[in-house]
């Protein structure tokens, strides 16, 4: 992607008014889970392994989803009252959505009680990966605040991405607009999934299963967006300056990480020696770590100051991990 685009998504350039815009708006950051598959890559095992107290160092907010009514917060094995899938939080952690077992778009309490049903699916189709987007109002640019939760929806065997506000109850989701950037061509329509949103500006970003892509989208005053790199299962960070996502190397998923506010195409493999297949990965709060799954569990990576260190298990239990505030 050429560096005019990259200056465009960065966090700290959007327009030409950015610095006011940053004054206003500030640096604070939403990190919100990539969201995932729970059911079908969950494991049977992690039910049984819920019910035990045998954890490894558990990151403080980290949990767990597998497609259950079971999440692991903290360690301890937390019954939500029902199915449970790709469960995020919103940034202050008060908040999960996730999607239940009638395929319906749920927001409830941190322990699963005062469930609201945001969103009912009609039927035919399969919901999956919500992410919040919530933003401050900007005044100068008469835009105002924003509280959606954004998903991918399977409708007659095409994926698009939908959102709908995070405050409904039983309401009805709106097909999300996806334009290509001004002189870069226009980007896929459908088969796009596994939305992801980050950043004080509630810029997007996901992956589009038939071209293989990562994709970003600008929801901000033109809501533009395009390629970013070859891979799948992007999260992007809470300071909107880079993406994590899965691309297959030698036959394993690795996580690679690009630098959105480089100049140049800098794409960084941040777990060049692994032997197994690392996934879903999910950025803390703080920007410093990605936790990611792996079949063995639940592992991290800590940014260093040459990069990222190796990957450490935190967890033996498995599921989509996700930070909570």
């Amino acid at each position: 992607m050429s560096a005019r685009i990259r200056r465009r998504v960065g966090a700290t350039v959007i327009t030409a008014g950015a610095a006011a815009l940053l004054a206003l708006c500030g640096t604070a950051a939403a990190a919100l889970a990539a969201p995932s598959s729970g059911g079908a890559k969950g494991s049977a095992a992690m039910v049984a392994a819920a019910a035990s107290t045998h954890t490894l160092t558990v990151p403080r907010g980290l949990t767990l989803s597998n497609g259950t009514r079971h999440v692991i917060v903290n360690g301890r094995s937390i019954d939500f009252g029902t199915t449970v899938r790709d469960l995020a939080w919103n940034p202050g952690g008060s908040k999960a959505a996730f999607i239940d077992g009638h395929g319906n778009l749920v927001v409830s309490n941190p322990d699963g009680t005062h469930r609201v049903t945001v969103a009912a699916n009609p039927g035919g189709q399969t919901w999956s990966h919500p992410t919040w987007q919530v933003t401050a109002a900007d005044r100068t640019n008469q835009i105002p605040a924003k509280n959606n939760i954004v998903f991918s929806a399977k409708i007659h065997g095409r994926t698009v991405l939908e959102g709908v506000k995070a405050t409904s109850n039983h309401g009805r989701p709106a097909k999300i607009s996806l334009n290509g950037y001004a002189g870069e061509g226009a980007v896929p329509q459908t088969d796009n999934t596994w939305p992801n949103v980050g950043g004080s500006y509630g810029s997007a970003v996901y992956e589009n299963t038939h071209t293989g892509e990562v994709y970003i989208r600008d929801d901000y005053l033109r809501q533009q967006g395009g390629a970013l790199a070859k891979g799948s299962e992007p999260a992007l960070s809470p300071d909107n300056e880079e993406v994590v996502f899965v691309r297959s190397v030698h036959g394993h998923d690795h996580l690679f990480v690009e630098d959105l506010g480089s100049s140049t195409n800098t794409v960084k493999d941040v777990t060049p020696t692994a032997t197994t297949d690392y996934t879903e990965p999910t950025w803390s709060p703080n920007g410093k770590t990605i936790a990611f799954r792996a079949p063995t569990g639940t592992y991290t990576i800590t940014k260093t100051a040459h990069g990222f260190g190796r990957p450490v298990k935190v967890s033996t239990h498995t599921g989509l991990p996700a930070y909570r505030g």
